[in-house]
């Protein structure tokens, strides 16, 4: 492990670790989020300043094993090969005029599609996931499909189209009116998405993910996505396969659509999107970067028109930097099959930690590659595990769409120490939850 130096940064007149954060908290209170200020003061008022591989630094040296980092960080915080690349960007042409052809976007382009399934060759690189949907959806009202098709407890970002494809009330409720024609199907049931598409026919736009993260590790039925993809073409609807969590390996394969991430479903047939969102690991945890990828016919409006849907800072030099640089050491390093075994093993250790709740405070443990959700009966103990997890120096998430699912996305790098760190600590902090909650 690299030591990283903790840079306490915040105002040269406090010398003490207790005024730097009392400054930060009330920052965020008067110039940020008066909610955040209050979260963090929960959490221990501690400021995050560096970062390294599997772990979180804050102010006062303390570290952190990130398993959380809402699947951001597969191949760990900082990783060499994507800050290098960033760092000789950065040193050469961070930003480009966008009069001229920018060599970094189209090489992270090439790299991105020698690994996108089979027909998925053209790239839109944006800024963020929600920017990925908000492409994905515009692309396809450009060929009429204008009724949008989402699924139960599916989460798509929290821009206006992005959030009129996020099936949940809280978010929603406050920016209404939101796209109109949109329609919600149940999750994993290929009959009422059926149902749905009769009545639509080639209007409809489906938007799904292979597996739900912020729905709670949601995992359909085998065959689901090749169910969906079959009645897509059938009913000529516009198929968006969300993978900005999912994908470049984090289910332990190089996208969820892949044989549906599971042995022996080959078989229920091929998922053919006419879009596929990327985002999140696509960063390698060190710029913000999301594409859509979209196939030949289903791009060509933008393909003909490159000012119908743009960004001044999409396809940046210093994103696409770290996009290609983060695709390619997931594939040098062979990240997709290390996130494969670490997650089966991951996956038997946390169901084994929790095996003596089940039936009690434990309802179930789920997951696919490094991909995990913990569901518990009550959501009172998803907070209290969170909290005593990080008191203990474990950082988890809670699912925005299930609010009774702890949700672990750790990078695939961890190694064996860090595992039974978490597992260890994972069962102390669920002992004392039990006590109090269970």
């Amino acid at each position: 492990m690299t030591t990283v130096p903790i840079d306490s940064p915040l105002r040269p007149d406090t010398d003490t670790v207790a005024d730097n954060r009392a400054h930060i908290t009330r920052l965020y209170r008067e110039r940020l989020s008066s909610g955040r200020a209050v979260m963090g003061t929960v959490l221990g008022g501690m400021l995050e300043t560096a970062s390294d591989g599997a772990w979180v630094f804050t102010d006062d040296g303390r570290r952190y094993l990130d398993f959380g980092g809402y699947g951001v960080f597969i191949l760990g915080h900082r990783h060499p090969a994507v800050t290098a690349a960033v760092h000789c960007q950065v040193d050469a042409h961070p930003l480009a005029s966008r009069v001229f052809l920018e060599p970094v976007a189209a090489r992270a382009a090439e790299a991105l599609t020698a690994h996108t399934p089979a027909g998925l060759d053209r790239v839109h690189f944006v800024n963020s996931g929600a920017e990925a949907t908000e492409a994905g959806l515009k692309l396809a009202r450009t060929h009429g499909h204008t009724a949008l098709v989402s699924m139960s407890s599916g989460y798509h970002g929290k821009t206006l189209g992005a959030l009129s494809a996020t099936a949940n009330a809280k978010y929603q409720e406050p920016f209404r009116p939101l796209l109109p024609d949109t329609e919600v199907v149940p999750y994993g049931d290929p009959e009422a998405l059926a149902a749905k598409l009769r009545l639509l026919g080639e209007r409809a736009c489906v938007i799904v993910e292979p597996v739900q993260g912020e729905g709670g590790v949601r995992i359909p039925p085998p065959g689901y996505l090749a169910e969906v993809s079959r009645l897509c073409r059938a009913y000529g609807a516009f198929l968006i396969v969300d993978e900005i969590q999912t994908g470049l390996g984090r289910l332990g394969s190089w996208w969820g659509l892949d044989g549906e991430g599971q042995e022996g479903v080959e078989s229920a047939g091929e998922v053919v999107p006419d879009v596929l969102l990327v985002g999140k690991g696509l960063s390698g945890g060190v710029v913000p970067v999301a594409a859509m990828v979209a196939t030949e016919a289903a791009y060509g409006p933008f393909s003909r028109d490159p000012y119908l849907h743009t960004s001044t800072f999409a396809a940046s030099p210093i994103a696409c930097a770290a996009a290609r640089a983060a695709v390619e050491a997931l594939a040098r390093e062979d990240v997709v099959a290390r996130a494969r075994g670490l997650g089966e093993r991951l996956l038997a250790g946390v169901r084994a930690v929790c095996a003596p709740y089940f039936g009690g405070l434990v309802h179930e443990v789920r997951g696919r590659g490094l991909l995990i959700g913990l569901e518990f009966t009550e959501e009172r103990a998803v907070g209290e595990l969170i909290l005593e997890l990080v008191g203990r120096g474990i950082l988890v998430n809670h699912s925005l769409n299930a609010s009774r699912v702890l949700r672990l996305t750790p990078p695939a790098i961890v190694g064996d120490d860090e595992v039974g760190l978490f597992l260890t600590t994972l069962a102390e902090s669920l002992h004392d939850v039990a006590r109090r909650v269970g």
